[in-house]
């Protein structure tokens, strides 16, 4: 049986305002659908994915921008950071990991957790290994998103 993660549910203290934050990064409308005063939805799928996030009014109880690690794969981490700097959305550096190829809780240049041997360290990896450069950014509210290269994927996926 497959399980496909398709809907991603961000908690937001402004629909307009984050309606307006994912249209400039380029994510795709996909519903916007009040059916009373309390309860909004609307829709957005990131370019090339088939996932989606949806916030609103009445969806969810989550204090905005508590969801976190939010990750979009990209081909060409430099290419996307560019293209998300040209439409006016804020992205850190490009950066890699110390120790190894993961991603460890950097969140916006503020260690959350620190695992020893690991660090952020300015500018992709250096063999630009892939799953091994990422930039981050974060909608209005602060929902955290981590841009993440992938050039070759691990076997089975």
């Amino acid at each position: 049986m497959d399980l496909k993660l398709e809907l991603i549910t961000l908690p937001v203290s402004d629909v307009d305002r984050a309606k307006a934050f994912y249209a400039a990064a380029g994510f795709r409308l996909d519903l916007d659908k009040a059916v009373s005063e309390d309860w909004r939805a609307v829709h957005f799928t990131p370019p090339g994915s088939e996932g989606s996030i949806i916030f609103g009014k009445g969806i969810t109880s989550a204090a905005p921008g508590s969801t976190q690690g939010l990750y979009l794969v990209v081909s060409d981490i430099e290419e996307a950071r560019a293209d998300l700097l040209g439409r006016g959305i804020e992205v850190s550096e490009v950066f890699h990991d110390a120790g190894g190829l993961l991603y460890h809780g950097h969140d916006a240049g503020k260690v959350t957790h620190q695992v020893e041997g690991q660090g952020r360290v300015t500018g992709p990896h250096p063999d630009r290994a892939s799953y091994g450069s990422f930039a981050t950014f974060s909608d209005p509210d602060g929902n955290g998103w981590v841009l993440q290269e992938i050039t070759q994927r691990f076997p089975g996926r």
